[in-house]
């Protein structure tokens, strides 16, 4: 088994036996031609699979160390796809701090009786929540955007002796940082828009598990209701993650060095960073100049999103959790004072000039 830098690199290679193309093609075709009658080649019709799709799968399963991998339209759908395989009025413990789109989709399911959630703010108050009627244990780590961390293997232990499925988001940390099928998670989910892709210039997502009946089920159901990747964009992922541990150890590099900075900055009061990856939240001393803030900036993009080259800043507050109430957001700690980063690849003393700059405004 390879490590996974060599997986990596390899993502695609000489997956085109006919040729011997070192880069993966792109299968266009929706259908494919059957040699004779009660013969297929493997390849039906796209929706259900496709080659280019099938090669980025394969490399996804490999660096999460899972037997199976389904790449999806977007983050979201992955998470759709992952939950709609357990059944109507299954019991959900998750962690409150979460990303915002995932916390819309969850409150209109739990308005239709789809799913019931009970939100825990801490590792301790999810372990005191999971009750033998839990169905799902949930978690973002680390989370979105207070990145506080949980343990996997330990909740994934406590969850797995009641009798609870674990899924985890690992769209923060990405492979490089943690595996987390390997400390017992039954599926994992990745917005692959972000740091999978690494370009801001693909939507995709990822489901992968260990678990041959999950997969079944997720596989049928993506054939059923179709939110599959495309062709391109398959290829356009499994381009991106060629340099993923590259990108990811450059950005943790640059991170370090930002925290160290706004630690010592006189208009920050609060910096939230885990110690790896790239993304940082911080708490301005004075809420009033963030638009200036945000405004000043040069090197750092103001824009949603995360995971690209390039380093971004958002604000939660009327971005990415917007769908969540003022009142809960500030209940969990998810103040109005809050500018999350995503650090990209740029020189690390571009980033903390722009930054100095725009604080001292």
């Amino acid at each position: 088994e390879y490590q996974l830098e060599t997986i990596l690199a390899h993502a695609g290679i000489n997956s085109d036996e006919a040729t011997g193309a070192l880069a993966s093609p792109i299968h266009f075709s929706t259908t494919y031609q059957h040699p004779e009658f009660g013969h297929s080649t493997g390849f039906d019709y796209t929706r259900t699979k496709n080659p280019t799709r099938a090669t980025v799968e394969k490399t996804l399963a490999a660096i999460e160390k899972a037997d199976y991998a389904i790449a999806t339209s977007s983050g979201m759908s992955a998470i759709v796809l992952a939950f709609e395989i357990f059944p109507v009025g299954s019991k959900v413990v998750a962690a409150r701090d979460l990303y915002g789109g995932s916390f819309r989709w969850f409150n209109d399911k739990e308005k239709e009786g789809r799913f019931f959630f009970e939100y825990t703010n801490t590792e301790d108050e999810m372990i005191a929540a999971i009750t033998d009627d839990t169905d799902i244990v949930y978690i973002e780590t680390p989370t979105n955007p207070l990145m506080i961390e949980f343990d996997i293997e330990k909740v994934t232990k406590i969850a797995h002796d009641k009798g609870a499925v674990v899924i985890v988001d690992n769209t923060f940390y990405s492979p490089i940082y943690q595996t987390p099928i390997t400390q017992g998670a039954d599926i994992v989910v990745h917005s692959a828009t972000k740091y999978l892709s690494g370009h801001n210039d693909v939507l995709a997502g990822v489901v992968v598990t260990s678990n041959q009946e999950f997969y079944d089920k997720l596989y049928y159901n993506l054939n059923t209701t179709g939110p599959t990747l495309s062709p391109f964009d398959s290829y356009m992922l499994m381009r991106g993650l060629k340099t993923l541990k590259l990108r990811m150890e450059a950005s943790t590099a640059n991170a370090q060095e930002v925290v160290a900075f706004l630690e010592k900055s006189p208009a920050v009061k609060e910096v939230l960073y885990p110690g790896k990856g790239g993304m940082i939240s911080f708490k301005v001393a004075n809420q009033d100049k963030i638009p200036t803030i945000i405004n000043s900036l040069k090197v750092f993009t103001f824009a949603e999103s995360l995971g690209g080259v390039e380093s971004l800043i958002t604000y939660p507050t009327t971005q990415t959790h917007a769908d969540i109430p003022s009142d809960v957001r500030a209940s969990y700690g998810l103040t109005d004072d809050l500018l999350r980063l995503s650090i990209g690849i740029e020189a690390a003393q571009d980033l903390i000039a722009d930054l100095e700059n725009a604080l001292s405004l």
